[in-house]
């Protein structure tokens, strides 16, 4: 399979420029250079930066200069500690993942899908230069399984404009379904040599997501370990989750006797696998990772699988998250196992 030079093994900075309180308070005191020092100092070659929107543009589509500059300075820390960068736009004016039943507008008005494309041709136009070290990924997950003809059509809008400003320009684009790795093959076939496919994975959601205050059905007391056997990731799936969440289980599980293994990650990679290889495109996994609800050694026992089937197939990769957000490996909750888990990242 064709390999994402230069972004093989990364972690995100998530809760910074997205997903937070947007302030210059915030923005200046969550994540700072040592933090980059840090994290080159794991060995990582990459960093994904999840943005919002109401960094750089305003509603009225005008963009926002000082915004911008917390982007030029994690970039010149990157260069200092010899770091790749990953901009991901992680919600679009009009458009947010967890916020998507407010958000179907987007993939309806004009008007809407222009302001996205200008914020896109911006970015170019100020980042393209760094093609050799840093790529864009055009929005985070994308929810709605219904839209994917709609999402290819303004995909190919997108980097239609932006190649004018940022012709080598690595460029990332997931599926439907919120980056499902199933939903790949729904993606139009690449646009040009530099083109990478994008999913999210967070199987068994069961595990990853245990006591997950935002899960509707979810009690915040559930608990399960991983590796655990397959049909008591059935049994909870249907008692915590969506209905139908319990197929991929039954689907892509050897025995629901047996416990979940790499043998279930490499079941559900295999087809993502055979698309990239048939389309001549780089695999990569922005979003990976366990709630801190977890206790430690089930933790470190899932990254261990999941990072032998990475390191199998050649796929890059960003763990999510490296501080706070439920998920973040620097906090108390890993400390016994960080050493460890830096290594399987």
């Amino acid at each position: 399979m064709k390999s994402f030079q230069g972004f093989k093994k990364g972690i995100n900075l998530g809760g910074w420029l997205s997903q937070c309180k947007h302030s210059k308070d915030h923005y200046d005191t969550f994540i700072g250079e040592k933090d980059i020092q840090r994290i080159a100092s794991w060995g990582l070659d990459h960093i994904r930066l999840p943005i919002d929107y109401e960094l750089v543009q305003a509603n009225n589509g005008e963009f926002i200069a000082e915004g911008f500059v917390y982007i030029d300075n994690c970039i010149k820390w990157c260069k200092t500690y010899h770091l790749n960068m990953i901009l991901d736009l992680h919600k679009a004016l009009g458009y947010c993942f967890d916020e998507y039943e407010t958000s179907t507008d987007f993939f309806q008005s004009e008007k809407l899908q222009n302001m996205f494309i200008s914020l896109w041709v911006e970015l170019a136009k100020r980042y393209g230069k760094y093609s050799d070290c840093i790529s864009f990924e055009l929005l985070n997950e994308i929810v709605d399984s219904n839209i994917s003809d709609i999402w290819n059509t303004l995909t190919k809008r997108t980097i239609q404009s932006i190649r004018k400003y940022a012709p080598t320009t690595h460029i990332l684009v997931g599926g439907v379904r919120n980056n499902s790795i199933e939903a790949l093959k729904m993606l139009d076939m690449p646009y040009d040599e530099y083109i990478v496919y994008n999913f999210h994975f967070y199987e068994p959601l069961i595990f990853t997501h245990q006591s997950a205050c935002w899960i509707k059905e979810m009690s915040t007391n559930f608990s399960t370990p991983y590796p655990n056997q397959t049909q008591n990731y059935i049994d909870s799936s249907k008692q915590f989750l969506s209905p139908g969440s319990e197929q991929i289980y039954i689907t892509h599980s050897q025995d629901p006797t047996t416990n979940l293994d790499t043998h279930f990650f490499e079941k559900l990679f295999i087809e993502a696998i055979h698309i990239a290889e048939e389309r001549n495109v780089p695999l990569y996994c922005g979003e990976y990772g366990v709630i801190d609800k977890a206790d430690p050694i089930s933790t470190l026992n899932w990254y261990k699988d999941i990072h032998s089937v990475f390191e199998k197939y050649n796929i890059s990769r960003a763990a999510w998250t490296y501080k706070e957000m439920d998920f973040g490996i620097t906090q108390e909750h890993c400390s016994s196992i960080i050493e460890q888990l830096v290594k399987l990242l």
